[in-house]
């Protein structure tokens, strides 16, 4: 049985969730970050010297990195997410990596910054929302047409992207309507593994 170690609100472990939910694998879930106070311990650092999660255990193999670890499961469990063939995994995995290279930056600055009042918030606020918003209408424009990110089928891609850019929707940020990213979105929220994977309705026992 995989063990998965993170606390169930990042959007980091939900990626993970939504994977293991989306393949039906046997898994644990337990705790972990920084308000659990378990993240820093020398037992915790042995697996993720990073001290932040999630991280992934499959036996001996232990795992850190989110989108890593979407990579290692579609390729040990679940060939159908990724493609069959490196330049189809191309169309696949450069979505996730966009994911961290252009969205990532401005979605942890509106994380941050809605909990703030507007005087507390860091100079480059605005323009960090403004890049978010003009890489999320990369997205947009590339949804055209399209039910899922690449290849015409859900694969790990989707599952990487849809709990965080879900939630950069949800912000109460300035922003164009983004229809396409927005019905893909709610696509992928009406999954039952997305649900589960996020808590919008309780896992199945």
């Amino acid at each position: 049985m995989y063990k998965l170690l993170g606390r169930q609100t990042s959007g980091n472990v939900q990626k993970v969730l939504f994977m293991l939910e989306e393949i039906g694998a046997a898994y644990e879930r337990e705790d972990y970050g920084r308000q659990f106070e378990n993240t820093t311990t020398a037992e915790y650092k042995a697996l993720n010297p990073t001290s932040k999660v999630p991280t992934f255990v499959d036996g001996d193999v232990v795992i850190w990195e989110s989108n890593t670890i979407l990579r290692y499961l579609a390729a040990v469990a679940a060939p159908e997410l990724t493609g069959a063939t490196p330049a189809e995994r191309t169309h696949v995995e450069r979505w996730m990596d966009f994911l961290l290279a252009a969205i990532n930056p401005g979605y942890l600055a509106a994380f941050k910054g809605s909990k703030l009042a507007p005087e507390e918030r860091s100079p480059e606020y605005d323009a960090q929302i403004k890049d978010l918003v003009a890489q999320c209408a990369i997205i947009d424009g590339h949804l055209a047409g399209k039910v899922f990110l690449a290849l015409d089928k859900l694969t790990i891609a989707d599952i990487a992207c849809a709990p965080i850019l879900k939630r950069c929707l949800d912000f109460k940020i300035d922003r164009p309507a983004l229809p396409n990213l927005e019905r893909w979105a709610s696509a992928m929220a009406m999954r039952p593994a997305f649900q589960a994977a996020t808590g919008a309705v309780p896992k199945a026992a």
